[in-house]
């Protein structure tokens, strides 16, 4: 008989759960990875999330996030934000200072769940030495930024090789749409049968429907604005242009409709590039009055963006899922979003939201112009959005996650012969 998990080493090298949302690589995967070990925790499952020191202020050991749960910072080459590329090179030192963690506090695990490929790169490392099971998430593909970037991949792409050996490996890989299954097996050439579709989940206490006026005035809405959302980090393949593109298609034919309308972009530090070209576009097609840059936002601040807002806007290019367009469905705001990856499952076309094809700011106005004409519609898919987010609680995924990591454990003990 399979014994059942009582302790988990989760790895989150490159960005940690605590971190500011929208700023430099934070975004969805900090959310999955703090909110998940919470509910764990909750369940009285023993959770260490192992991420690199990012500065020497921090504490070896942080236990904010609830009874058992606790963030041990590791040292991994320099101090400071860095490219994720930039850390490959550093993975052995991170590894070497798990170990030592796990042997001063006289820890063991049941299982590795590890989070984005450079933290594949970790969990097969520990999974050697430690001889337990290991389950991977990637949240985003290599293979699949690729296809959609501007730039040409480079001829051997290092993340791309490294995932595939990932894939190789890993006792269980969790996909967080049937999208992402398929590109699993398509690019990766991944054994069907370890791959596990479980969505992320949403906080249905935290995001929940707030009163429309209190929340307005906690964003610093005056009476009779109306808001247009975004949420994330600010880096080309989000797309944002196509919103400040299709607020000047707006302003070209009907510009009574931006009438005390606010496109607030949360996300982004002062510093940052995109945002720079970003708020340049909006000068330049003379939108930028329309516009309102308020950089990163706490976690417990988005409930009231997300009630406040008449819908929020997800133009992506990709999206493996889409976390924030979850959190504001499950807080009564409908969705625009471009029709890929997870949004094209999550977001149902003209119930909770609309879908619009990548780049189109012309389909993107259309929608923006039909939610702001319309409150009564909005009100509706709102209601609709709600109702569909509360398939994601937590308490529901984290119930699919134990059934793959006692799969997990279940194929270790055949692979093996351990019990």
């Amino acid at each position: 008989m399979t014994k059942p998990i009582h302790s988990l080493a989760l790895i989150s090298y490159h960005t940690s759960p605590l971190a500011a949302l929208g700023g430099y690589k934070t975004g969805g995967m900090n959310v999955y990875v703090r909110e998940l070990a919470r509910e764990l925790g909750r369940r009285g499952v023993r959770v260490d999330i192992f991420t690199r020191r990012e500065a020497p202020t921090q504490p070896d050991i942080d236990t904010s996030l609830g009874e058992h749960v606790r963030v041990v910072h590791i040292d991994a080459g320099t101090y400071g934000v860095k490219d994720p590329n930039d850390l490959r090179a550093d993975v052995p030192v991170f590894v070497k200072g798990i170990y030592k963690f796990a042997m001063q506090h006289d820890t063991g695990y049941d299982l590795i769940y590890s989070h984005y490929w450079l933290s594949g790169l970790v969990a097969e490392k520990l999974r050697e030495a430690w001889r337990i099971p290991a389950v991977q998430m990637f949240h985003t593909l290599g293979a699949m930024k690729n296809r959609i970037a501007s730039e040409p991949a480079p001829r051997v792409d290092l993340r791309v090789v490294d995932e595939m050996r990932i894939v190789r490996w890993a006792d269980r890989v969790v996909a967080a749409t049937q999208a992402e299954y398929a590109q699993l097996l398509w690019l990766y050439r991944t054994d069907r049968r370890k791959v596990s579709i479980v969505p992320p989940g949403v906080d249905a206490a935290q995001f929940t429907p707030r009163p429309r006026e209190a929340a307005r005035q906690a964003v610093g809405l005056q009476p009779g604005e109306r808001m247009l959302l975004f949420v994330g980090r600010l880096e080309p393949l989000k797309a944002v242009d196509s919103v400040i593109r299709a607020l000047a298609a707006i302003a070209s034919v009907a510009p009574q409709t931006l009438k005390s309308v606010r496109f607030t972009i949360v996300g982004g530090e002062p510093g940052n590039p995109e945002r720079k070209r970003l708020a340049a576009l909006a000068e330049r097609l003379d939108v930028a009055r329309w516009v309102d840059f308020v950089g990163p936002k706490d976690h417990t601040q988005l409930p009231d963006y997300y009630s406040a807002a008449e819908v929020l806007l997800m133009p992506s290019d990709y999206e493996s899922f889409g976390m924030v367009a979850l959190e504001a469905m499950a807080s009564g705001t409908p969705v625009i979003a471009s029709n890929v990856g997870g949004l094209a499952y999550l977001v149902r076309e003209a119930e909770t939201g609309y879908l619009v094809p990548v780049r189109d700011p012309v389909a993107l106005a259309e929608r923006i112009r039909d939610v702001l004409a319309d409150p009564v519609r909005r009100d509706a898919m709102g209601v609709a959005a709600h109702e569909r987010a509360q398939q994601y609680d937590w308490r529901c995924i984290a119930d699919q996650l134990m059934d793959v990591f006692t799969q997990a454990r279940t194929s270790q003990r055949t692979r093996t012969g351990n019990i």
